[in-house]
């Protein structure tokens, strides 16, 4: 195995296919020169949500795929792509962007570091910032608070050279621990006084970038794997083979040198003349 360091990108140059299959997300068929990037979506809000991201890249395609879970269970939840194509620096926000100190880190303190929505995850129609309320149009999470998501969107070629830029976030959050948005929980949204607060708050992000060496997300949800800070790994793509760095490898690296420790040594002895 050929690792290449590159600044804060790590590329591993032969890792085998299945291996890229325990993130619990299906292995995209990208051509030879398709991009993809693994992200670690860490929870906001206290929420306890979590969940892995693969974003894939070929030509202006663009294949989102998402696992999570601890989201509200029966419950839409809107998300998107945040930030800019323009070279602004947004990242992921934490409790302190909670201005009014109310308990509750609200999308409209929250976009203050990660941005405005770039691209609305729907499951159909359009993904135009304009749809990111499209609540009707978002994903379910099932009763155990699960969200499975795929879709391919046709992207500008702003988004192609700024993908690493962009953010991934979920909303919607169960602050009364009610099992489901209601106004109880925090009040109206101060996007749309029709919905909840918890409806719109974030309740997780992941940023699009290349993660500093040393802190690598290992496994995904299914797994049982993955860190509580958002990173990510550049994948690079080769015969058509997505390739990633994962836990399994590591593992597979530590099983060798554990069984080849392990192997006994002969040692030579000197006749001495005397006795066995």
């Amino acid at each position: 195995m050929i690792v290449k360091r590159a600044g804060r990108h790590v590329v591993l140059a032969a890792v085998p296919a299945a291996v890229f299959l325990t993130l619990g997300l299906s292995g995209p068929a990208l051509a030879e020169g398709g991009k993809a990037y693994q992200i670690d979506l860490a929870q906001l809000n206290n929420s306890g949500s979590r969940g892995t991201v693969m974003l894939s890249l070929k030509g202006n395609q663009l294949t989102v795929q998402i696992e999570s879970e601890g989201m509200v269970p029966g419950s839409p939840s809107a998300q998107h792509l945040h930030g800019s194509t323009k070279g602004h620096d947004f990242k992921c926000p934490d409790a302190t962007d909670d201005t009014d100190r109310d308990g509750v880190l609200s999308n409209t303190e929250a976009t203050h570091d990660y941005g405005d929505i770039n691209i609305s995850l729907t499951t159909t129609g359009d993904t135009k910032p304009a749809s990111g309320l499209a609540v009707d149009r978002m994903p379910v999470a099932d009763k155990k608070g699960k969200v499975s998501y795929k879709r391919t969107i046709t992207v500008g070629q702003d988004v192609v050279d700024h993908i690493k830029d962009l953010h991934v976030v979920q909303h919607g959050i169960d602050r009364n621990k009610n099992g489901k948005y209601d106004f109880e929980g925090a009040g109206k949204s101060e996007l749309d006084p029709k919905l909840p607060q918890e409806a719109t708050a974030p309740t997780n992000c992941g940023e699009v970038k290349g993660a500093a060496v040393g802190s690598i997300p290992v496994g995904a949800i299914e797994t049982g794997g993955g860190t509580t800070e958002s990173t990510s790994v550049p994948v690079t793509v080769r015969d058509g083979v997505a390739i990633t760095v994962l836990a399994a490898a590591a593992g597979a690296v530590a099983l060798s040198r554990k069984r080849a420790s392990a192997v006994p040594v002969p040692v030579r002895r000197e006749n001495t003349g005397g006795g066995a």
